[in-house]
């Protein structure tokens, strides 16, 4: 909470998904559901090591996630244990710093090894899927 005892908004900013196949993925996202191409990477960061696409699709962001590295690859570890799907749900805060501090506040633990800023300047981190129970959440903000 802040100073004014307000919990930080908080909205979606983009949806993750594990996908074995970048290019196919991609093709139903465009062909299908109408989203739009934004950009195509590859992170080789220790701990992160996938390959991403992100799509628009009606105004909301998909980052499509496909492990580069099968053996340290965190995308690869979550395909073999649940398979291809959902794999976070983002949300948009207006200061990661506050929003961490307002996690610890209520006890809710993050991963300190995923914090990060990525190719797009979006910092972010997620918290432990033992505190929420069970689904991943990244939370992120994009200082200026």
């Amino acid at each position: 909470m802040n100073r004014k005892g307000i919990r930080m908004d908080k909205m979606i900013d983009h949806i993750g998904i594990a996908v074995r196949d970048i290019e196919g993925s991609k093709a139903f996202y465009i062909n299908v559901l109408g989203g739009t191409f934004i950009d195509h990477y590859i992170s080789e960061a220790p701990g992160v090591e996938s390959e991403v696409a992100v799509l628009h699709v009606n105004g909301l962001q998909t980052e499509l996630l496909a492990p580069t590295s099968n053996a340290t690859s965190p995308i690869a570890r979550f395909i073999k244990q649940k398979g291809k799907g959902v794999h976070h749900i983002a949300y948009r805060v207006h200061n990661l710093d506050e929003a961490l501090k307002e996690l610890e506040e209520q006890g809710i633990r993050v991963l300190d090894h995923t914090r990060r800023i990525n190719k797009h300047g979006r910092r972010l981190i997620y918290l432990n899927p033992a505190d929420t129970e069970g689904t991943i959440i990244e939370y992120c903000d994009y200082p200026e």
